[in-house]
């Protein structure tokens, strides 16, 4: 048997999917709670009816908390950054173009100290451990616990940023250190925002994770817990204790992915309609299609690997204009059930407009008569040329492209859209967040800068660098394999030098489990 359980913990909805293999045996949905861990324990507590916790091999948790706490600016502890990159980084100082509120949340703790590397590896300027030390003796008289650290090239030669780390760990043994290779790709600036959000999320992070952990314990749990990433993977929970900030976006990534499942599709184009928003993103080999742009998290520029996702204001939720027919982007969210006029509320949503137009058995249809029609016909109407409008932004070429609804407000959908070639609304499409988190693989990704001349060599290390790791991490050695290879040439280097960018991914080694 091997059972294992998917949550996806958002931010009005707590779902969970226990599946059997590929089969979802039971799928719940239930309020988000204050505290998060009883939301959690409420909707295992009703997956587990007829189910021991003995026989689940592992759980799986998507969340949305890191990402609502940069954004809400809660829970985030002041923290040092340390760029080791002088005399040259000098120009552009840290924090420099956040917002004013966010750099407040996260403290005026700068420092600058010489060194640095080039792309090929050699020195920038020799390191000054005089200098060094003087910082940490700063960062233990202001009482910081968070420190960031971030050097040029760091991802091609994390040296100094691990010696950094080391000498700090060594006179303050109690201060967490966050290395910024481990977290971004090559540019210093977005890689060190990364970086110093994970600093300040870490003790937040202690009381999230705990509290999962917890919540499992309670329920007589004895299996892993995995938490899910940003790019579609999962992390072990130690590893998620110090990397919260990987968690940014794994809310839409688990929709696509489940969305993938359970279509049985690998490319595609993926809508997921929730209270809110409507997230459109792209499949790509059964992974989300990743941005090549900057992401900004609550306005802070990061280069995490993230999905690209086209957000709309259109949910189920969502209010519709009594006089233009408008749809959104201003939505009733969790109080749909409530304030809609078919839940015997005086608001008009898009749910609404729905059940009017299509006839649907949710809530008392009757309560619509006296809606006019005109305005659901054209509410209609709005909703779906702005979802096709999206698809096709979206698609890379003209042909038309197959299409998945996930989500509670996929019912929103009923007409055709001339850009999808398919449109296909699976069962169990409103947890496929959940089902994703539960069908998360293991997988790491790496990247390079060398010479053209040694393109394959650079390849073949990065693979067998890569998959020791992924197996390591708990990965079945028979499943691993490449999921993405990005070279990029960069023409005003010397030697005709070339990025490398190569992720393996493996499907979670069940069996071994337990």
């Amino acid at each position: 048997m091997s059972l294992r359980i998917g949550v996806d913990v958002g931010g009005t909805h707590t779902d969970a999917v226990l599946l059997d293999v590929d089969s979802v045996r039971q799928a719940v949905k239930r309020p988000t709670s204050g505290d998060i861990a009883t939301g959690v324990m409420g909707a295992l507590t009703e997956l587990l009816a007829e189910t021991a916790p003995a026989d689940v091999r592992a759980v799986m948790i998507g969340t949305t908390q890191f990402t609502n706490a940069v954004v809400e600016r809660r829970r985030l502890a002041e923290s040092a950054v340390v760029r080791i990159a002088l005399p040259s980084g000098r120009g552009v100082p840290p924090l420099l173009d956040w917002p004013d509120d966010l750099a407040r949340a996260v403290g005026p703790h700068v420092f600058m100290v010489p060194g640095g590397r080039l792309f090929d590896g050699r020195a920038l300027a020799p390191n000054d451990r005089a200098e060094t030390e003087r910082v940490i003796d700063e960062i233990e008289r202001r009482g910081l616990t968070a420190v960031a650290v971030a050097s040029v090239f760091s991802p091609v030669d994390p040296t100094l940023e691990l010696e950094f780390a080391e000498r700090l760990s060594a006179r303050l043994p109690d201060v967490r250190v966050v290395c910024s290779h481990v977290l971004g790709r090559i540019g210093l600036l977005e890689r060190e925002n990364a970086a110093l959000l994970n600093a300040a999320l870490l003790a937040f992070a202690e009381d999230v994770v705990g509290g999962f952990e917890s919540a499992l314990s309670s329920l007589g749990f004895c299996c892993p817990l995995y938490i899910s990433q940003n790019d579609g993977t999962l992390m072990a929970t130690d590893f998620a204790r110090r990397f919260p900030a990987l968690t940014f976006a794994s809310g839409p990534t688990n929709s696509l992915r489940g969305a993938s499942l359970l279509a049985g599709w690998r490319d595609a184009v993926v809508i997921d309609i929730g209270g809110t928003t409507s997230d459109v993103g792209v499949l790509r080999d059964g992974f989300p299609r990743e941005s090549n742009l900057g992401v900004s998290i609550g306005g802070a520029r990061t280069n995490f690997r993230m999905p690209d996702i086209l957000a709309l204001g259109i949910g189920g939720g969502s209010l519709v204009d009594a006089d233009s027919a408008e749809v959104g982007p201003r939505s009733v969210g969790y109080r749909l059930t409530k304030a809609g006029i078919v839940f015997g509320g005086d608001t008009l949503t898009a749910t609404d407009a729905a059940v009017a137009d299509q006839g649907l058995s949710i809530g008392d249809p009757g309560l619509l008569a006296n809606v006019d029609r005109g305005l659901v016909e054209r509410a209609v109407t709005s909703i779906h040329a702005r979802l096709d409008a999206a698809v096709d932004r979206m698609r890379t070429s003209q042909d038309p492209v197959p299409v998945v609804l996930v989500g509670g407000g996929a019912i929103l959908v009923s007409r055709d859209l001339p850009s999808a070639s398919e449109v296909r609304v699976p069962e169990h499409a409103g947890v496929a967040n959940a089902i994703g988190a539960a069908h998360a693989e293991v997988g790491l990704e790496r990247e390079r800068i060398a010479p053209q001349r040694d393109r394959e060599k650079v390849l073949a290390d990065l693979e067998a660098a890569l998959r020791s790791e992924v197996i390591a991490a708990g990965a079945r050695a028979d499943s691993v394999r490449i999921a993405d290879v990005e070279e990029t040439a960069i023409a005003y280097m010397a030697e005709d030098s070339m990025r490398v960018r190569m992720k393996l991914v493996g499907a979670l080694d069940l069996e071994a489990l337990g």
